[in-house]
């Protein structure tokens, strides 16, 4: 099976970085060709030393990392170091990374590499707020027929807002630049809230990364650890949410996910339900589906693929 090629979008975090290290345990499946890091979680700073700390943590120093927007397209930028700490990445203490930023701009690698394979062969995973990859369809429109598939993860349907009663982080912080991404007509695949909130790291699944004793294991089992306190707090539940990792894991077992192809809108005007993603789930308008929106997850098969992999680094 030939591995496929994605571009990683992202501003770890910790559930980015357990997303990274899972496409990094998997290389038959997925060619990683680069990793572009967007503001969100934390400034674009702090996102760009966060992606290449994982990467040396993975032993991938040789992984490309680039530096893209640093702001939504008209909005101040939102962050979240009440969830992810003042680093965007607390919990384990990991080295400073020595591996180099690439000198081109996150936004220009998209491009380039979109035109420089063949059409409909690269994958887009963002993790985070979608500035870089709206950013790219706006500067080239060309591109947007090159995308085999945009997989990302953000929204909310059934689970409405985690940053405002109706609205998901990713797509609140920058809803201009999500509402030209799924108005670009390219294949779409969304794991919202509504599936992430069924993947929770609880004791158990943490204990089985911790008991891997790898540094990368033990490392993980750190950053849940962390990520968890805001999220068991303010949900109630056995665990926290792993949001990120489930777009790299239905590209390794979409078997896993079950959703429907159905039309999202995203708000861009109302203060009251700003970068909410208005799911047609019940399909009760004539707009056309743009995007399939996952809505369940085998979390069981989840954590066990997660603990697999990682055992691999």
């Amino acid at each position: 099976m030939t591995a496929r090629k994605i571009i990683i979008d992202t501003d770890p975090g910790q559930d980015d970085a357990v997303a990274i290290l899972l496409a990094l345990a998997s290389p038959s499946e997925i060619d990683l060709l680069g990793i572009t890091c967007v503001a969100g979680n934390v400034p674009l700073d702090l996102t760009t030393r966060n992606a290449r700390i994982i990467c040396e943590l993975a032993g991938r120093p040789d992984m490309p990392v680039f530096a893209g927007c640093d702001r939504p397209l008209r909005r101040a930028l939102v962050t979240a170091e009440h969830v992810h700490g003042k680093t965007g990445l607390d919990g384990p203490t990991l080295p400073e990374p020595t591996m180099p930023l690439q000198s081109a701009h996150a936004v220009d690698f998209i491009i380039d590499t979109l035109r420089q394979h063949p059409a409909n062969s690269v994958t887009l995973c963002p993790l985070g707020p979608l500035t870089n990859i709206a950013t790219a369809l706006q500067k080239a429109p060309d591109i947007a027929g090159r995308i085999e598939q945009i997989v990302l993860m953000g929204g909310a349907y059934f689970e409405v807002g985690n940053i405002t009663p109706t609205a998901e982080f990713n797509i609140y912080v920058d809803p201009e630049a999500a509402d030209i991404v799924f108005k670009s007509g390219v294949k779409i695949t969304v794991l919202p809230l509504d599936v992430t909130h069924k993947a929770l790291v609880t004791a158990a699944r943490n204990d089985a990364f911790r008991a891997l004793n790898t540094p990368v294991g033990i490392a993980v089992a750190q950053m849940t650890d962390f990520f968890e306190r805001f999220d068991k707090e303010k949900y109630g539940s056995d665990g926290a949410p792993l949001h990120d990792p489930c777009v790299i894991a239905y590209l390794l077992a979409p078997q896993l996910f079950a959703g429907r192809h159905i039309n999202i809108e995203i708000e861009t005007t109302s203060p009251l339900t700003l970068g909410m993603t208005v799911a047609d789930w019940w399909r009760v308008t004539d707009r056309a589906p743009n995007a399939l929106f996952l809505r369940d997850v085998d979390a069981d098969g989840l954590f066990d693929l997660l603990t697999h992999r990682i055992a691999r680094i």
